[in-house]
């Protein structure tokens, strides 16, 4: 998929349907430079990380979707990896040269939300069939 083909304003709505989820604290698409395209911070959240060390994992983000690909041929393509941390929860959703990044609350089901995540991204994970 080239950056003319990339549905933009299709993955902005999406994340505007994660943003609904009651556990969702942030979400954003990443490029493979680790800049954020576009991304919003659900209101009355306050964010953990100030703007330095947020564009920071977003590049750390970009660096290890992309260095996932090794495995592709023999394990199929990432669909989505999580991490689960002591405050957050950060999952990461590969999309071509992009990524979407959700930070989420950390008592959360990772495996449910990450199906709801896959529903509201659409087709370009519709033949996921799960695990």
């Amino acid at each position: 998929m080239s950056d003319k083909e990339f549905p933009i304003d299709e993955v902005k709505n999406s994340i505007k349907q994660i943003l609904l989820e009651p556990e969702i604290r942030f979400c954003g698409l990443v490029d493979y430079n680790g800049e954020l395209i576009s991304g919003e911070i659900k209101s009355g959240i306050i964010l953990l990380e100030n703007d330095q060390r947020r564009r920071q994992m977003f590049q750390e983000l970009a660096h290890r979707v992309a260095n996932r690909t090794g495995f592709d041929a023999n394990l199929g393509r990432v669909k989505y990896s999580s991490s689960r941390r002591e405050k957050v929860v950060m999952m990461s959703f590969p999309l071509g040269r992009y990524v979407i990044l959700v930070i989420a609350e950390p008592h959360v089901n990772i495996d449910r939300l990450g199906w709801k995540i896959i529903n509201k991204l659409g087709k370009q994970w519709s033949e996921f069939q799960g695990f």
